[in-house]
């Protein structure tokens, strides 16, 4: 559902940020670069186990589909077809 894809996109950005945040400043007080990109990948990788499998928070608003309508009239058969004629330019 659309609220759900919602949800989980918030929730993968938030946590996206709110992990580069914290990585650079402890990358910046520790004068580590490394830890920068291993706390980004730390919540890169807690943002995907949250938001990629299709957990129930983000089922809780499913479409409604219209029901299949029978056709009353038969399917004509290729041969039943007339050519269509094309225009002279």
């Amino acid at each position: 559902d659309y609220k759900g894809q919602k949800l989980a996109e918030q929730i993968f950005q938030g946590i996206i940020l709110v992990s580069a945040i914290i990585g650079f400043i402890y990358g910046y007080i520790t004068e580590q670069f490394g830890w920068t990109v291993y706390i980004v990948m730390a919540g890169f990788a807690l943002s995907c186990l949250l938001t990629l499998p299709p957990w129930p928070m983000y089922r809780r608003n499913p479409l409604k589909w219209l029901p299949v309508q029978e056709s009353g009239t038969e399917e004509k058969k290729p041969a039943d077809r007339k050519p269509k004629r094309h225009s002279k330019s």
